[in-house]
C-alpha cells in the first residue's frame, strides 16, 4: 500500500487499509491487480480520475500527427545517424515520421543511389527501434518520401 503522500507502508490486510483510508478522509484505490499481493494508494479517487484521463489524452494528441526528417543526397553517416536518432525520438513520443530525400538538379537522374540511402537510413533506425512502414517509398518530383510509425506490440 501507498500512502497519499507516495511513501510506501508496506502489506496491510483489506479491513486495515480501508480504516486507514477512512480515518484520512481518503478513498483506497487499487492502482493494479496484476501483481500479487495488489498495489492499492491513499488518495482522491476523482483526482486519480483526472490524471488518467490527462494521461489518456496526451497519448492520443500525438497519435495521428506527422514530424519531418529531411535528409539530402551527400548526407555524411554521422549527420545520417543524428537524422536517425531525431527519427527514433519522434518515434517513441507516438507520432508518426515522414522521411524525405531531397534530390537536386542531377541528383534526380541517380534513383538507385538515392534508394540506397534511404535503405540505409531505415537499417540504422531499425538497429535502434521497431517501427512499421506506413507508407512505402514513393517517387515524388523533388526526390523520395516515405511514412514510418512505431510498431505496435501485438
Amino acid at each position: 500500500m501507498i500512502d497519499e503522500t507516495g511513501k510506501q507502508l508496506g502489506v496491510f490486510a483489506l479491513e486495515e487499509a480501508l480504516r486507514l483510508a477512512r480515518e484520512r478522509n481518503l478513498d483506497l484505490i487499487q492502482v493494479t491487480e496484476k501483481v500479487d499481493p495488489p498495489v492499492c494508494k491513499i488518495g482522491d479517487y476523482g483526482k486519480y480520475l483526472y490524471s488518467i484521463q490527462k494521461k489518456e489524452k496526451a497519448v492520443k494528441t500525438t497519435a495521428g500527427k506527422i514530424k519531418g526528417v529531411r535528409i539530402s543526397f551527400a548526407i555524411s553517416p554521422h549527420d545520417l545517424e543524428t537524422k536517425v536518432k531525431m527519427a527514433e525520438k519522434f518515434l517513441k513520443k507516438g507520432y508518426r515520421v515522414r522521411v524525405e530525400l531531397v534530390l537536386r538538379g542531377r541528383e534526380k537522374a541517380l534513383d538507385d543511389f538515392a534508394k540506397g540511402k534511404m535503405n540505409q537510413f531505415l537499417e540504422n533506425l531499425g538497429k535502434l527501434t521497431t517501427f512499421k512502414i506506413e507508407r512505402e517509398l514513393k517517387r515524388e518530383p523533388r526526390g523520395f518520401t516515405m511514412i514510418i510509425t512505431k510498431a505496435s506490440r501485438e
